[in-house]
């Protein structure tokens, strides 16, 4: 599990523990025997045999249908069809060779997605623990007014690792479940930067959902990192 830092409506921190919850299916499903199915990856086709390749051996488009026509060149019974197992990804250049040296880009866009700037992509820090600080911000939003306004891709369990961060957690999840709430967190000393939770990760605006019930308590950070916006 990994930690983070995070502060309360005091302002009071605590280092805590953060993972994500995996629940398991209600159903299963099997094969007609009664045998666990299972999903594999098999291979469609390599570059030799990509549309972009088989393309510059011939002069124009309906050369190259009619030889996929007559001849299948796109297929070779060797290779398609084999079971994939662990891949890495690889980037490539135009010419499908692999390219060693990669500039990532920053593509920002408005509302209309419209082009409104371009920059280098430099790797952040993560800023969750350590040093850094996850401030509750005191914003809070109606629940039914941020699954509205925003779009979220992940959540995590924050978890405690002892007795005081027990008490520390269950308290703050106790205050969102009576608002009925959800509370904006940021890094930063005023919790108005994005959550970077690992080196050169997506920069997300982190949410906090509790639940209580009991002595037992939920504490769920939801992170997104695109808002909806009413055009005009």
């Amino acid at each position: 599990m990994r930690t983070i830092k995070i502060t309360n409506d005091k302002k009071r921190d605590a280092e805590v523990c953060m993972e994500a919850a995996v629940k398991p299916p209600r159903i299963r499903r099997t094969l007609e025997n009664g045998a666990d199915y299972f999903n594999i990856k098999v291979l469609k086709h390599n570059l030799a045999l990509a549309f972009e390749t088989l393309s510059r051996n011939y002069d124009n488009l309906v050369d190259m249908g009619q030889a996929l026509i007559e001849a299948d060149p796109e297929i070779d019974m060797e290779v398609i069809g084999k079971k994939v197992g662990a891949t890495q990804k690889l980037y490539v250049n135009k010419d499908n060779r692999i390219a060693y040296r990669v500039n990532m880009t920053e593509i920002i866009k408005d509302p209309l997605g419209a082009e409104k700037e371009r920059r280098d992509r430099v790797p952040a820090a993560s800023n969750v623990s350590g040093e850094s600080l996850v401030q509750w911000t005191g914003r809070r939003f109606a629940k039914g007014e941020a699954v509205r306004k925003f779009v979220f891709q992940r959540k995590l369990q924050i978890k405690h690792i002892n007795g005081l961060t027990y008490d520390f957690l269950h308290a703050m999840a106790k205050s969102l479940q009576e608002s009925d709430s959800l509370m904006m967190v940021g890094a930063g000393k005023k919790g108005a930067e994005p959550l970077i939770l690992s080196q050169g990760g997506e920069r997300y605006r982190g949410f906090l959902e509790g639940r209580v019930d009991g002595e037992k308590y939920c504490l769920i950070l939801h992170l997104t990192n695109m808002e909806m916006k009413a055009t005009a």
